[in-house]
């Protein structure tokens, strides 16, 4: 039986993760288009650190106990990986950050080791995910790589054609079937993200956000399809959960929380066991207004603990909110954070908060000047007085991703962040995050749950599954990957926190 195979490079979007534990959408979509086109084949999962470890000879590119990023993330499938690619009738690739992303345990594919991988295809090759926006607007850079590209979606239909719109909702539950086929080529236990709509609820759009490239209006999924999504992921084992797909969780069904309890209670109902259930994304304007502090509380009382709802204030600084378009200011922020605080700070059974605030700023955009810096850490400087808490803050470098406003203003003058970029990052990680983790995790604290995932020279992390979870080391340390065990709080940093081993369910 001739194989047909999803190669799964990675994705990262501002509205979504695609790097294991996570199960993206694209894979799933690209799973059921491969089953519906092809009944009879054989579809396997790759992932690009499958293929590192066949052209490395099968062995880690480091010495073990040591994890190695690069082949971290492998299949059942990875000493038959460069076979299955030269056997494959259909290869369905899919890659691309529309954001810069660095990971602890991943390493995405890159544009060449990509053509690497296709050397040895003989079949038709495909291209889904944010890379493709890439391959659009530089097609000579790509040329003779792909037969096709799938910018959004693939279905059984456009599977050969390739597709520039994604394809409407009712459809892509009609090609859903078992996805159990997929989870079990996974060693690890996965994540499934989950889409609620595509498009952006605002008026007006963020000038370096892609989502509006997705749909120029709010698509929303009714749901029962969700619910239905959930219960199949659930029937193929998984179970962990996060609701983040999109640009805001609060803003489902134009911020229904009639919707959005059916929502939560039809998951926890179809899936009784589940693990993690999570949100990701938040629109500050929405989690700031009345109904903002409702579903902050429908989100605590539904959702497991350690959860987190990223919003983006993107700047502090009212020359660069203006400029482009970011609408949410610093009062509302507060008053956003506030919402959340009040409905989610108390901490559940494992010690951790049930719903904080995370926290996106982003440099590199229009109107930025020494004084927009300032501006922000006097920003961060109110809420920490206030005494508020915060799961975790981003902060990267603009992208100018292909579409968007940001991209069509072309070749620009230099910022200030593009020569003091580390030096400001550090200012915040250390006058914001560190200060903040000993808020949020103070020394002593127990955080039970914990399984062993990653050994560095530094020692070994350990962390929950869920969304953006505190992760911490335990220094000098070499613990067996998938160990469990609760540790204490010893020390912080910016980043991360450090603790000691007090007990161990395995």
């Amino acid at each position: 039986m001739q194989p047909v195979v999803i190669l799964d490079c990675f994705t990262v979007e501002p509205s979504g993760l695609g790097v294991p534990p996570y199960l993206s959408t694209y894979v799933r979509t690209a799973w059921s288009a491969l089953r519906r086109a092809r009944p009879e084949a054989d579809v396997r999962y790759l992932t690009i650190d499958d293929v590192r470890w066949c052209l490395a000879g099968g062995k880690p590119t480091v010495e073990p106990p040591l994890s190695d990023r690069l082949t971290y993330s492998t299949t059942v499938n990875r000493d038959a990986a460069i076979q299955l690619l030269r056997d494959a009738e259909v290869v369905i690739v899919i890659a691309g950050d529309a954001v810069p992303s660095v990971h602890l345990h991943a390493v995405n594919g890159s544009v060449e080791e990509i053509a690497r991988a296709l050397a040895c295809t003989r079949g038709r090759r495909y291209l889904l995910g944010p890379l493709s926006a890439y391959a659009l607007s530089a097609p000579a850079e790509y040329a003779g790589l792909f037969d096709a590209v799938h910018t959004h979606t693939v279905t059984s239909g456009d599977l050969l054609l390739g597709s520039r719109r994604p394809a409407d909702y009712e459809q892509m539950r009609r090609e859903r079937d078992s996805f159990t086929g997929l989870v079990e080529q996974m060693p690890w236990r996965p994540i499934a993200e989950m889409e609620l709509y595509r498009g952006c609820t605002r008026r007006k759009f963020c000038n370096f956000c892609n989502e509006p490239t997705k749909s120029p209006l709010a698509a929303f999924r009714e749901v029962d399809d969700v619910v239905a999504e959930a219960a199949q992921l659930y029937a193929a084992g998984v179970r962990n959960f996060r609701l983040g797909q999109q640009t805001c969780f609060f803003s489902y069904r134009q911020r229904d929380e009639n919707a959005i309890r059916t929502l939560l209670g039809g998951i926890r109902e179809r899936c009784p066991e589940l693990e993690v259930l999570h949100i990701d994304n938040a629109d500050p304007l929405a989690v700031a207004a009345p109904v903002g502090l409702r579903i902050a509380k429908l989100v605590a009382d539904f959702c497991t603990e350690g959860n987190c709802a990223p919003m983006g204030i993107e700047s502090f600084d009212p020359a660069v909110i203006e400029r482009n378009t970011l609408t949410c200011t610093p009062e509302i922020l507060m008053r956003a954070v506030e919402h959340v605080n009040e409905a989610g700070a108390v901490r559940g059974p494992g010690g951790l908060p049930k719903l904080l605030p995370g926290l996106n700023l982003i440099y590199g955009l229009p109107g930025e000047t020494h004084r927009t810096h300032v501006a922000n850490l006097r920003g961060l400087a109110g809420i920490l007085d206030a005494g508020l808490l915060c799961h975790r803050t981003n902060v990267r470098l603009a992208r100018a991703f292909p579409g968007t406003p940001l991209a069509a203003l072309g070749g620009r003058e230099p910022l200030p962040s593009a020569e003091h970029f580390a030096s400001w990052k550090a200012d915040i990680d250390f006058t914001w995050d560190q200060p903040m983790k000993e808020r949020v995790y103070p020394t002593d604290l127990r955080v039970p749950g914990l399984h062993s995932y990653f050994i560095s020279e530094e020692g070994t992390y350990w962390r929950r599954l869920g969304s953006y979870s505190i992760q911490v080391v335990e220094r000098g340390a070499a613990v067996p990957l998938g160990t469990t065990g609760d540790l204490v709080v010893t020390d912080h940093s910016p980043r991360v926190i450090f603790g000691e081993r007090v007990a161990s369910a395995s």
